[in-house]
């Protein structure tokens, strides 16, 4: 293609933020019906070069363009209009309106000073149309799947008209089979002449998806090459700066202890008599399809759901289900599977949401001690390889791999030792989900049980020592040793009743 055809580029951009440089003298370009795929570590630079081309940042120097105009100056309202649309990670629907209400939110159709219904509604269908996908425009959005409720969004960003679109980790909640899904709207899409910038961690989606990869490190552009002549292997080194460590071998050890905390019996929405036992010194994994029953399983045993009937006990003893308070007192802790709405506290500090489990062992006669809390919370940063400006930087702020790390510190330092961990390395870059997987076989090294919830099942097959599978809210198998094998743990979960 010729140049007439980028649609969007940087040149020699550079941007910084205090005490980082996040992007540095950048060139970037990407063109009419490509799709580039954007990788790299978490705080590689690329959210940041994501922000640049939508509006929501601007350089400190170099420029950046959309179809040849500056953005210089400009906002995101200014960037849409020249036909740049972002859809990032966190969904921004509204579950009590319609697909057609939430596709024209904040800018319905009128007529004459009113709502015109009608024509929200054909513009709305025409919109599903035009990425492939067959949703009914009148269904409340919060009745939609995950899936369905990820195009929905997509499709309401195809409805600007736009010559870029921008998806950020748009499967990152998504289940295997509902990928396929997103990436023949994002083919689609592409084949219209939009240019779409697509950022992931999951190499065999990029495979499937893009035309071209562009590798980020440390805020420079390290090479942009083709995705099918590139060998995953090549990628992650550019990714982090050395080649990648071979996973070494390991020996599974399934636990003979007996269960520190199990479950008979769970009955809820969403759990069909389901039986499972967490034993210490063990990573337990629970695999299954989206709508298994798999976070369900981990909010019944730490006690947010309160399930219909069935027995939960701990160390032996019966406990009252749905305790929530006394379950975390007696030595549980869970992150949950949206670390940014329900696990962080977004403008505290690093130290203050990894004490906030314990405010007791950080406190003097009652009174918060904050040398205590910079010294439990530093230690913590240092163990976890936790990247922040400092420990009172706000949360928030920080990627999303060093969110759930911090995540992780604060069950650490309630001295938490039965860890449900729900999808925690969930949109992470492969060196922090190595970082997570050590921590993981270090608490079980200690004698901790640690359960984990992943919707990738080679993840699972690569740490875990036993698996239960999930289906239908029951659990249907249970492998251990060498019987955990990638192909029999994925037949076992999207098996037909």
């Amino acid at each position: 293609m010729s140049n007439t055809d980028v649609v969007a580029e940087v040149r020699a951009g550079t941007k910084r933020y205090p005490g980082v440089t996040a992007l540095s003298d950048v060139d970037f370009a990407v063109r009419r019906g490509e799709v580039r795929a954007l990788l790299g570590k978490n705080g590689a630079g690329k959210s940041t070069l994501i922000k640049v081309l939508s509006g929501a940042e601007h350089l400190d120097s170099g420029e950046a363009l959309v179809r040849g105009k500056p953005l210089a100056g400009l906002g995101t309202r200014d960037v849409a209009a020249l036909g740049v649309a972002t859809v990032y990670q966190e969904l921004s629907l509204v579950p009590e309106m319609t697909v057609a209400e939430n596709l024209f939110l904040g800018a319905w159709p009128r007529s004459r000073g009113a709502l015109d219904l009608r024509r929200m509604r054909a513009e709305a269908k025409e919109a599903m149309a035009r990425i492939g996908v067959d949703i009914d425009v009148d269904s409340p959005v919060g009745s939609l799947g995950s899936a369905g409720q990820q195009l929905v969004e997509i499709a309401r960003a195809v409805a600007q008209r736009p010559t870029l679109l921008i998806l950020d980790e748009p499967t990152s909640s998504l289940a295997a089979a509902e990928v396929r899904q997103v990436i023949d709207v994002v083919r689609t899409v592409a084949e219209q002449g939009v240019a779409v910038i697509y950022v992931s961690h999951r190499m065999d989606e990029i495979r499937q998806v893009a035309d071209t990869a562009t590798v980020v490190r440390d805020g420079r552009i390290v090479e942009t090459l083709p995705v099918r002549t590139a060998s995953t292997h090549e990628i992650v080194a550019m990714m982090l700066g050395t080649a990648p460590e071979a996973v070494a071998a390991r020996t599974r050890r399934p636990s003979a202890e007996p269960p520190v905390l199990s479950a008979r019996g769970l009955v809820s929405d969403r759990l069909n008599g389901l039986d499972i036992d967490v034993r210490p010194g063990e990573i337990l994994g629970i695999a299954g399809v989206l709508g298994s029953g798999r976070t369900e399983t981990l909010r019944a045993l730490v006690g947010l759901d309160r399930p219909a009937s069935g027995e939960i006990r701990l160390r032996g003893e019966a406990v009252r289900p749905g305790a929530f308070a006394a379950m975390l007192a007696r030595g549980l802790g869970m992150t949950p599977e949206n670390r940014r709405r329900e696990g962080i506290v977004p403008l505290m500090g690093v130290d203050e949401n990894i004490v906030i489990s314990d405010l007791r062992r950080v406190s003097r006669s009652g009174v918060l001690d904050r040398r205590a809390i910079r010294q439990a919370a530093r230690a913590l940063i240092d163990r976890l390889a936790i990247k922040t400006a400092r420990p009172g930087t706000p949360i928030g702020t920080l990627s999303g791999g060093n969110q759930q790390k911090a995540v992780l510190a604060r069950w650490l330092h309630a001295g938490s030792d039965v860890l449900l961990l729900d999808e925690p390395t969930r949109g992470v870059d492969v060196e922090a989900k190595r970082q997570i997987y050590d921590q993981m076989r270090l608490l079980a090294d200690d004698g901790r049980a640690v359960v984990f919830v992943s919707s990738e099942v080679e993840e699972l097959a690569d740490v875990c020592d036993r698996i239960v599978v999930l289906r239908g809210g029951r659990a249907v198998a249970e492998l251990s040793g060498d019987e955990i094998e990638l192909n029999r743990v994925m037949a076992l979960a999207i098996a037909e009743e």
